[in-house]
């Protein structure tokens, strides 16, 4: 048997080596990166239950529509209504425009009901906001941010809606 020389010869390159300053910009690049590309949950949504009770009147005919709109892309947040009147005057425009960027769970709850628990998407703790909306609030009613809350109750009253969480 023979060996092929060339595996059997020695490289006489110099091996680099690696000074304290060279191994801490690598420990502090990997941690730097793994801040921003796996922490993908620091923004992600909370909620996972939303419960609806009606104050109002059960003689009233009356339905007040309630909105939970979960945003699953960061860039959309700007775009955002920042107004009840906006958020119902755009919303066929933005679910179309925005598709899978963006779900919306909406519960008609007639005055004077409880509605137990509204389905939720099953994507919902991946969303990075969570707004809900009354249609029974002032016009100029900005969004309530929910996305922090693991549970809600959305109180309908003769001002508007409140909305209150357990924790």
């Amino acid at each position: 048997m023979t060996l092929d020389c060339s595996f059997s010869q020695k490289i006489n390159r110099p091996q680099p080596r690696l000074s304290f300053s060279g191994i801490f910009q690598i420990v502090f690049g990997i941690i730097f990166f793994s801040m921003f590309s796996f922490n993908t949950t620091a923004n992600a949504a909370a909620l996972s239950s939303v419960n609806i009770k009606s104050n109002l009147d059960p003689n009233a005919i009356t339905i007040t529509e309630i909105d939970v709109v979960f945003l699953y892309d960061q860039a959309l947040i700007e775009d955002f209504p920042t107004s009840k009147s906006s958020w119902y005057s755009m919303r066929r425009t933005l679910t179309q425009a925005w598709g899978d960027s963006m779900d919306v769970v909406s519960v008609f709850v007639p005055q004077g009901f409880d509605f137990n628990t509204a389905v939720l998407p099953e994507r919902k703790l991946d969303a990075v906001k969570v707004y809900v909306f009354g249609q029974h609030d002032e016009a100029a009613a900005i969004p309530i941010d929910v996305t922090d809350l693991s549970a809600i109750l959305v109180t309908i009253d003769d001002l508007g809606i409140i909305v209150t969480s357990p924790e």
